[in-house]
């Protein structure tokens, strides 16, 4: 729609003072002979626009010029407030500011929808982490934070799983991660991910880094995750399965896509899991409904607990 195009056109000048017909062709998807019509329709409407020719020209505003958020549709307000997640602002120091923005910008709507996002406010609320995870104590977490923002050197005191389990590391933090409710740090050299609820202590540093140049947060993000989910399963399992029984994770994916039926009406399947003791207690949660039969060192210590369970019982 021409009117949302003009008001994109007014707000990416804004942002960034200066930009040529092909690179506003490019951000919009349109041609440059429309972006030529839209500048006229913007300069009749009283725009104090204008273009420079030249190497280094383009259309910039006039300074000062600055115009009001009346381009936002309904569903764009409503998308606004419901991406302001208090809780997470709050542990990053940033609470108080949050809500001084959401202020302003809600000041700033006009009326219809100002509607819009006090709707949202009033029926969404986002809560991220699981029922049964206890919240992290992340004392540190502004600290890294800053670090973040400043480029500045953290040392730090960690706490890993494999000995020796607390380890001094120095980080050059590049960005911050929120999932599932736990936040995790991204930094350099590697760069690496470190939780930030294991970091035990902390010694800011008048070291400055710089940013590798292209380095994308969340590219990185998303790389990890599926190198951790390959790295997840690497071991198998042959079970039986039991009419009624429902599998989660990755088995469940592999029972809901086959198996073998056998005349009992139980299913025999083979599935990934991550590892002895963990695809020990997850069958075991299933109690008869699972059978397993191979690797014979899963057998066996499942059939040791149950043995163990009824002489308990008995």
């Amino acid at each position: 729609m021409k009117s949302s195009r003009l008001v994109s056109i007014l707000l990416l000048l804004q942002t960034r003072d200066r930009m040529t017909a092909a690179q506003l062709a490019g951000e919009l998807e349109v041609s440059v002979r429309t972006v030529y019509r839209d500048v006229e329709s913007l300069h009749a409407a009283g725009v104090p626009l204008y273009g420079d020719a030249g190497h280094a020209g383009g259309y910039r505003l006039l300074d000062g010029y600055r115009t009001r958020l009346t381009g936002l549709t309904a569903g764009e307000a409503e998308a606004l407030f419901l991406a302001g997640v208090p809780g997470p602002a709050a542990e990053l120091g940033l609470g108080r500011l949050l809500a001084a923005a959401q202020l302003k910008v809600r000041a700033a709507l006009p009326r219809e929808l100002r509607f819009h996002a006090d709707r949202i406010s009033d029926r969404f609320h986002l809560d991220a982490p699981g029922w049964y995870a206890d919240a992290d104590d992340t004392p540190y977490l502004p600290a890294v934070a800053d670090a973040v923002w400043n480029g500045r050197v953290l040392s730090v005191l960690y706490r890993r799983w494999r000995e020796p389990t607390d380890v001094r590391r120095r980080l050059e933090p590049y960005g911050l991660v929120l999932k599932a409710g736990r936040w995790y740090v991204v930094a350099g050299p590697g760069p690496r991910t470190f939780r930030v609820d294991q970091i035990l202590r902390l010694d800011p540093c008048d070291e400055e880094f710089t940013r590798p140049d292209g380095f994308d947060l969340a590219a990185y993000w998303t790389t990890y995750q599926q190198d951790f989910h390959d790295r997840l399963h690497r071991g198998e399992a042959v079970i039986r399965v039991a009419p009624g029984t429902r599998l989660t994770g990755a088995a469940g994916d592999v029972l809901a896509g086959g198996g073998v039926e056998e005349p009992d009406g139980w299913t025999r399947v083979t599935v990934p899991i991550e590892s002895v003791d963990r695809a020990h207690d997850e069958f075991l949660a299933h109690g008869a409904g699972i059978e397993v039969l191979e690797p014979a060192g899963l057998r066996d210590r499942i059939a040791r607990t149950v043995t163990a369970l009824a002489r308990l019982y008995a």
